[in-house]
């Protein structure tokens, strides 16, 4: 019996969406640092576009409001354990 290696099939993933485009969420609100918190990891660097699943266009808005609401300290810039 031989075993052959069959390739991923990488439709089956789960799709990623952009949560701002499927709410219909217009504006990034930096004085809300609980839903900020899900855009940044545990050090409190921004997680990348491809890992979110975010469009350009917000990735960009998110990025601003996380850089204010660290300004105003609602935010840490750097932590060893954030979540």
């Amino acid at each position: 019996m031989t075993l052959v290696n069959e390739p991923v099939n990488r439709d089956q993933q789960k799709k990623k969406y952009c949560r701002f485009k499927k709410n219909g969420i217009k504006y990034v609100d930096y004085k809300n640092p609980d839903f900020l918190l899900k855009f940044v990891n545990e050090q409190g660097k921004l997680l990348p576009r491809r890992l979110t699943g975010t469009s350009l266009k917000y990735q960009k808005k998110v990025a601003q409001a996380v850089k204010r609401a660290r300004h105003l300290a609602l935010l840490p810039y750097v932590t060893d354990s954030l979540k």
